[in-house]
């Protein structure tokens, strides 16, 4: 068994140019732990918020830090009591630990077993690794804080993002009414995804625009772009709606507001259900790019531009 492994990571905090890819040791397995070759790991706008360290303050980092939290890939070794999975299983799983150190932008991951769930049949590596941070998120958001049922109505903001783009799949596959708030680029895209209604947040007021649609106002805010399109969308929430954030923390927020921040975190048997889901058909994943472990910087600057559709993703 290989004892050094191919790393992207970084020695201090900073923008993308501090990412070093060389030789790093594979950490030694222990009690409940499983080896997994990364096949794909995608990036996320967060991996560049923790190597900035704004987010040290809850959210510890542990130099050499190998960035990403989402990955894809086969069972190659597995340490005592870790029987769920055989070597050779292909899994995934979002891999955030609560030190942040050994991400997923390796050739290799150790991880507890309990992270892991079985890799959807129908989709590639490429596609699954672009499922957990943003599938777990859009759950967790509407289905778990947001409460969301067959038949309401939710307002996605972001929702030709990565995140947004899975909670339209979700949200149509509950059986909600889905509105989609994009610039007008991406709404045939949030439209090919589901989106019954979608609204340009560039050059109309977002929270009139859904007025016109419910005068009634909306059941449930999924916001997972924050800034002026939340502030416009707040008189669209009914009395009695929800708001869900994955970016406000509450900042220059009506108090009288059922309002609830979301920072996502792992769950196997809700990436279970996303697995049954992708494969049943409910679930796809626009793979916009493709880097090599080489490029990792290059990829981790083009998702800091904020303009990807869909997911990118790396491939050791």
């Amino acid at each position: 068994m290989a004892t050094q492994m191919k790393a992207a990571f970084y020695e201090a905090f900073g923008g993308p140019e501090k990412i070093k890819v060389e030789e790093l040791e594979i950490p030694e397995l222990k009690e409940g732990e499983v080896l997994v070759r990364v096949k794909a790991a995608a990036v996320n706008p967060v991996d560049n918020a923790v190597m900035a360290g704004w987010l040290s303050s809850f959210l510890p980092v542990q130099f050499p830090a190998i960035p990403g939290w989402d990955v894809a890939g086969v069972v190659e070794d597995r340490a005592y009591s870790a029987r769920r999975f055989n070597v050779g299983d292909e899994v995934y799983a979002y891999a955030r630990r609560p030190v942040v150190q050994q991400g997923t932008f390796a050739e290799y991951i150790v991880i507890p077993e309990s992270y892991l769930a079985r890799k959807p049949k129908n989709l590639s590596f490429e596609e699954a690794a672009g499922i957990p941070l943003v599938g777990l998120t859009a759950y967790q958001s509407m289905f778990n804080a947001g409460n969301l049922q067959a038949g309401q109505t939710v307002l996605i903001l972001g929702a030709s993002g990565g995140i947004g783009n899975l909670g339209i799949q979700l949200a149509k596959w509950k059986g909600a009414t889905v509105i989609g708030v994009a610039s007008q680029k991406n709404h045939l895209f949030m439209q090919e995804l589901g989106a019954d209604h979608t609204i340009d947040y560039k050059d109309t007021h977002v929270g009139e625009a859904v007025k016109e649609l419910f005068p009634d106002g909306v059941d449930l805010i999924f916001d997972a772009a924050s800034g002026d399109t939340l502030q416009q969308s707040l008189i669209a929430l009914k009395p009695g709606g929800k708001l869900v954030s994955i970016l406000n923390r509450g900042e220059n927020l009506d108090k009288s507001i059922d309002f609830q921040y979301l920072f996502v975190e792992p769950n196997s048997t809700q990436l279970e259900h996303l697995r049954e889901l992708a494969d049943a058909g409910h679930l796809k994943v626009h793979v916009s790019e493709t880097y090599s472990l080489d490029q990792a910087g290059e990829a981790l600057q083009q998702i800091a531009s904020h303009h990807t559709t869909g997911k990118i993703v790396e491939v050791p």
